[in-house]
């Protein structure tokens, strides 16, 4: 397995709508394993493809304790949203910034698993703001898209700004945390 690199915001890859996965093979589920190795070591409870400059409609989650339950949502589609409530995110595109974001609470979702297969999976609490916000990668968007415009160029600057020290210091853009 591979270790990824994760794109940091503002870079405009981020910003890419991803296409539908149209096989799940052999490539793909390598990508899958990539992708689980990557979020793993980044501490993170989800990742999707967009974020690693892979523009196809995929995520992997794990919300457990254990980091042992592993999901994967290829081409997600969320059904049903029940309850909306504000809760705490952050991001690995976007390393070091904690935010209220209100979302769903509960939904439904429908995607194929890592063998192509149709499933359909009821997700409450953090699994459902996860499946929510990594979706939102999905499309291009990011949670501080949620932010005011004046915490988001705060944002911005800052990660800019961090980018900028790490080049002129020689060192290699780091794998942020989430």
């Amino acid at each position: 397995m591979t270790r990824l690199t994760i794109l940091e915001y503002p870079d405009p890859r981020l910003r890419t709508r991803a296409a539908r996965v149209p096989a799940v093979d052999a490539g793909l589920r390598q990508l899958i394993d990539d992708m689980l190795e990557t979020m793993y070591a980044a501490k993170g409870v989800g990742l999707a493809a967009t974020q690693v400059n892979v523009h196809l409609r995929l995520l992997v989650a794990d919300v457990s304790e254990q980091k042992d339950a592993p999901l994967v949502f290829v081409n997600p589609e969320i059904l049903a949203r029940e309850e909306a409530g504000t809760m705490q995110e952050g991001c690995l595109s976007v390393p070091g910034f904690y935010e209220d974001v209100e979302r769903a609470q509960r939904i439904r979702v429908r995607a194929l698993d890592r063998d192509g297969a149709t499933f359909e999976l009821d997700a409450e609490g953090l699994l459902a703001v996860c499946v929510q916000h990594e979706m939102d990668h999905l499309e291009g968007k990011l949670f501080v898209d949620y932010l005011s415009e004046l915490k988001r160029t705060r944002i911005r600057r800052k990660l800019e700004k961090d980018q900028r020290q790490r080049t002129q210091e020689g060192v290699r853009p780091r794998a942020p945390a989430l």
